[in-house]
């Protein structure tokens, strides 16, 4: 059982690095992120919902020259 331990634990942190890495890859963590901040910055006021959130990144992406592709 002792020699088991070491590969669980191999294994856990894998599968939480892959959990982070994926999160990141598709921008799931960017709306918690947002989330903090705004409740930094904005104290005392509710940061807009999930759907509001991607409606005005989507919009500031495809408003921004640097993220089209010609």
């Amino acid at each position: 059982m002792s020699a088991l331990v070491p590969v669980l634990t191999a294994l856990r942190r894998g599968v939480r690095a892959t959990h982070w890495y994926l999160r990141e890859l598709t921008g799931e963590s960017a709306y918690e992120r947002h989330c903090e901040r705004h409740r930094r910055t904005h104290p005392g006021t509710e940061p807009p919902n999930r759907r509001e959130f991607q409606r005005l990144r989507t919009r500031r992406q495809e408003g921004s020259a640097a993220s089209r592709c010609c």
